[in-house]
């Protein structure tokens, strides 16, 4: 588990660290709660879900115990995902939801988590030939579902195609187009994406 998490609240970022000095710079002006109570969780939390906050950060001497207990105000699920390269090292980026993103989905039970990732990655985007190099990073991030709250905890995994099959967009899933991009142009595509979508390609090194 890494240490200091961030959590994206419909696209508004709460930050559970160790440090004050782990802060980013760029938000050095968030909400800050240290060591917060129960009542400042639950509101933090409001906060941020309804805008009132655009960014919140808690400070907890033990960050994991923290988000566990702020993981116990949703429903969690686990789920499996990839930034896959081809040998031209371009990067797969899917049209979902008038959004650029990567391919991603839920664990099945008996699952394990390299299974998941390889699974939907094959299942949203008809490559085959694809396996795991190594795993880059975890995100958390929230949506409401049947009047659910859930938190979605997704281990992503740097991928690499070698196959020569085409792309088959899972349209079921809401993917309507799927391209491969060139590192330099993915900033142009990104602004149309998500933060934790972008939180992994900057894990992964790339400057966007």
């Amino acid at each position: 588990m890494q240490k200091d998490t961030v959590i994206y609240l419909n696209e508004r970022p709460l930050f559970i660290l160790a440090t004050h000095q782990a802060i980013p710079a760029e938000y050095k002006e968030a909400a800050l709660f240290p060591e917060p109570d129960t009542n400042t969780i639950e509101e933090t939390l409001q906060a941020l879900e309804t805008g009132k906050f655009p960014s919140a950060i808690f400070i907890h001497p033990d960050p994991h115990e923290l988000l566990e207990t702020v993981k116990s105000y949703f429903t969690v699920l686990v789920a499996g995902g990839g930034l896959i390269t081809n040998p031209e090292k371009e990067v797969l980026l899917m049209f979902r939801n008038d959004k650029w993103d990567l391919p991603k989905g839920k664990l099945d039970e008996g699952e394990s988590l390299e299974t998941c990732a390889l699974r939907e990655v094959r299942e949203e985007t008809g490559l085959h030939n694809v396996h795991i190099e190594h795993k880059i990073t975890e995100t958390f991030h929230y949506y409401t579902y049947k009047e659910k709250k859930i938190l979605k905890h997704t281990y992503w995994y740097k991928m690499k195609f070698t196959g020569t099959e085409l792309t088959i967009p899972q349209i079921e899933e809401g993917i309507v187009d799927i391209q491969w991009i060139k590192p330099e142009h993915l900033g142009k595509y990104l602004k149309f994406s998500y933060l934790n979508i972008i939180a992994v390609f900057k894990q992964e090194g790339y400057a966007v």
